[in-house]
């Protein structure tokens, strides 16, 4: 215990260093200033399913409401997963992001079939988290972001493993019509521009019914350069006229990746008696993007030479519904929703036959005349997602000693899988029947079902003292179905491997075909303790866990369930008649048997169970109203993240992972990747008034230290450190009656952050050849909207 003592608080020393000279300069200043001259608003959040003042939640959250959101200029997942220091994220581009919290990232290279999320993302009260990831949902007219970190599985279930993110949205209200249009234009690294239009429009319809209308639109400009090159394929012979030389003359442009995204969204609000309220909804988004969101930096700044098309076409309508109301005095809820999403990829995948077939063996694809085909390779993505999920939950009034909130939960998610290696001209005795020009097909069908049941139970020991405990059971049940593999003329898997005639998706046969149940439950208990209405500070006990499932290589065996284990202190201060507010947590985590996705052989997804880590760290977050307009706010996140057993990269039988062995992959000790040990944010923002304008500056600063995105040794040698980073966005403005303008520069000195490392195929095989995805160039902007 000493020990572990001891390095939690070194994991704090930059957080605490941070946050204490802030409260120690607000303290001082506070002095010269007028007691009780300004304050700072109450918070409200929903993180515990029942609406509650931020400072009375003993879990660690972080809230943005909707003035914050507008102020830092969030229009998107990347904009606020900035200002939230415990989570951490790799990003491919738009829409293919994933996102991770206090350090529980295990890193690797897989693609898709891969685990299972460990984050929650929901959309108001229904989740979005797809098997591969969460919706990037366009942030407009939002009422909160609310991040929750540490274990949620009572409450929040399976992809709650290590916290929650929640979107909430403004609903439809019956008090009144309200309607606001806001118009934006920018211009990104002094070249290309784009332009947002967003709208709203709140009716009451009568005294009980109301809609509320939300449209986006939105052209993203571009900042990377495909510049003109050329790559030469070797046959492996001495006789040079049978090599080939490709060009990308036709694809070059610069700007090469830009997006278009339009969205809307429909709520309705019926009010039915005194107790019952309904709230329907639909929301869909539309988001396309052209080109790649990565540079090659051995062609340069934000360049990169690539030889095919690439895009994406990602596609997604929810319906959703909550039911909310009274029997007898138990708040009863009824949570249910229906999300189907379409991707279309093109991808080129040129380095892979560069890298592995022409190095490896000299390029050797033929034609149907017996000639040498081109054999760079490009792949089609077709991705299909359904995810339907229902919770019913009854909760005992929040005003009693005994409060008792429990409920069921079910969760049914797809996910269609359809890849196509190609290249274009092979002979059709090579190609898989059914997919002209395709060397490599993946079909497949993956079925994830989740069916729980939770509870928590709070008591006032003493009007100060308040225990809680909880406890979710789960039972999970997935299955992988499909084809993966060459056709019958090259290879032994594909068809040769096949046990079943026809397939998924209109595959020539099955040679995958396995499912896989689990049941469990996990626990949490919490102590807190108020000194008086402004103070608290409470202890917890957690446990959070994430689905095992079915490896698409079908020799390999399941991978299993992962758990993590949360031991946390944290408080909830305001200070200074709540001129300044003051959170955070302290805590330690054991992460057992956690899943970890590699590129295996022929670029197939393996996912193995890797031992364990423990992470230590600190979060803290404080508010200050310094005086009359003028706020400063910042957060702050240490962690340490390290195995505590070696990875060696291999199991038994039963997929239980090996950690004794002579060479370990990362040995104990090894840094967990993706998460960086420091990051931390800082916004001052002055208000003012110049006549009848109400006007504001504001700037922003957001720093972290490098990180690594891998966590085995010899791929970390390969791809590369990614460096630390400190940003910084600045803003001004004015109001006046219900006309808004403002202008802002985001990244003011032009810095590359690197969001994510990687190769197109596995490092061993196309390491050489390395992409940074970068955050935007510095970008200036201005935006008018007016409120009816």
């Amino acid at each position: 215990m000493a020990s572990a003592t001891k390095n939690l608080k070194r994991a704090g020393v930059y957080s605490v260093a941070l946050l204490a000279s802030t409260m120690l300069t607000s303290v001082a200043a506070s002095a010269q200033t007028a007691p009780g001259a300004v304050s700072l608003e109450e918070v409200v959040v929903t993180a515990q399913k029942r609406s509650e003042n931020l400072q009375d939640v003993p879990v660690s959250i972080q809230a943005m409401g909707e003035a914050k959101l507008e102020q830092l200029q969030v229009g998107n997942f990347v904009d606020y997963v900035k200002y939230l220091p415990s989570v951490s994220f790799t990003t491919a581009g738009p829409g293919f992001g994933q996102v991770y919290m206090r350090g529980v990232a295990s890193g690797g290279d897989g693609n898709h079939s891969g685990s299972l999320p460990s984050v929650g993302v929901y959309l108001d009260e229904q989740p979005i988290s797809t098997i591969q990831g969460a919706l990037d949902v366009h942030v407009y007219d939002m009422a909160r972001v609310e991040a929750l970190a540490g274990p949620q599985g009572t409450l929040y279930g399976a992809s709650s493993q290590a916290g929650t993110l929640r979107i909430i949205t403004n609903k439809p209200t019956t008090t009144g019509f309200s309607a606001g249009v806001d118009v934006e234009g920018n211009i990104v690294d002094g070249d290309d521009t784009g332009h947002v239009e967003e709208a709203f429009v709140n009716i009451p319809l009568s005294d009980t019914i109301a809609v509320r209308l939300v449209g986006w639109n939105e052209e993203a400009a571009g900042y990377i350069d495909n510049v003109k090159g050329t790559r030469t394929y070797t046959r492996g012979d001495s006789d040079p006229t049978n090599d080939l030389t490709i060009s990308n003359a036709g694809i070059a442009k610069d700007n090469y990746n830009s997006s278009s995204t339009l969205g809307g969204r429909v709520g309705l609000r019926v009010e039915l008696g005194d107790n019952w309220v309904i709230t329907p909804m639909v929301m869909g988004q539309r988001a396309k993007t052209r080109g790649l969101y990565a540079y090659d930096p051995k062609v340069g700044d934000l360049k990169v030479t690539h030889f095919y098309p690439e895009s994406s076409d990602d596609r997604w309508v929810q319906t959703a519904m909550t039911i909310e109301g009274q029997i007898a005095n138990l708040d009863v809820t009824y949570a249910g929703s229906y999300l189907k999403r379409d991707v279309d990829t093109r991808q080129d995948y040129s380095d892979y036959s560069y890298f592995y077939d022409q190095v490896g063996y000299g390029f050797y694809w033929t034609n149907d005349a017996g000639g040498l085909a081109n054999p760079s390779q490009y792949i089609q993505g077709k991705d299909g997602f359904t995810k339907e999920s229902h919770e019913i939950r009854l909760a005992t009034p929040d005003d009693k000693r005994l409060r008792v909130i429990g409920g069921l939960f079910y969760q049914r998610q797809q996910h269609n899988i359809t890849q196509r290696y190609k290249i274009d001209g092979i002979g059709k005795d090579i190609e898989v029947p059914g997919y002209s020009d395709t060397i490599w097909l993946t079909a497949q069908q993956r079925i994830d079902r989740d069916y729980a049941g939770f509870g928590e139970v709070s008591f006032d020991i003493t009007p100060k003292l308040t225990v809680m405990g909880g406890i979710r059971f789960f039972k999970s049940d997935n299955s992988l179905e499909g084809f993966y593999g060459y056709g019958k003329g090259y290879g032994s898997t594909g068809e040769k491997a096949c046990f079943r005639t026809g397939g998924v998706n209109g595959a020539p046969c099955t040679n995958l075909d396995k499912r896989v149940k689990e049941t469990g439950n996990v626990p949490k208990v919490t102590v807190t303790y108020k000194f008086d209405d402004d103070k608290l500070a409470y202890v917890t006990y957690s446990e959070g866990f994430r689905p095992g499932g079915i490896n698409r290589r079908s020799t390999l065996p399941p991978y299993q369930a992962d758990y993590l284990k949360n031991y946390e202190f944290g408080w909830k201060t305001s200070w200074l008649e709540n001129r300044v507010r003051w959170n955070g947590a302290a805590y330690m985590e054991d992460w057992k048997n956690f899943q970890f996705s590699i590129l295996g052989a022929n670029g197939l997804t393996e996912i193995k169970n890797a031992n364990q880590a423990r992470i230590k760290g600190l979060e803290s977050d404080i508010t200050w109203a310094v005086a009359t307009g003028f706020t400063l706010s910042g957060s702050a996140a240490y962690t340490d993240a390290k195995l505590s057993a070696n990875y060696c990269g291999v199991t038994d039988s039963s997929g239980n992972p090996i950690t004794t062995c002579a060479s370990p992959q990362a040995p104990d000790g090894t840094a967990l990747p993706v998460t960086p040990k420091f990051k931390a944010n800082l916004t001052a923002r002055y208000e003012f008034d110049i006549g009848p304008y109400e006007s504001f500056v504001q700037a922003s600063m957001v720093n972290q230290t490098g990180n690594w995105t891998d966590l085995r040794l010899k791929e970390r040698a390969i791809i590369g450190r990614q460096a630390g980073y400190t940003l910084v966005d600045l803003s001004g403005g004015f109001t006046r009656d219900d006309w808004s303008a403002s202008v802002y520069v985001k990244n003011l000195a032009d810095k590359r952050a690197s969001l994510n490392r990687y190769a197109e195929c596995a490092e061993s095989v196309c390491g050489a050849q390395t992409y940074i995805v970068p955050n935007q160039p510095r970008t200036v902007g201005v935006k008018v909207g007016r409120k009816f």
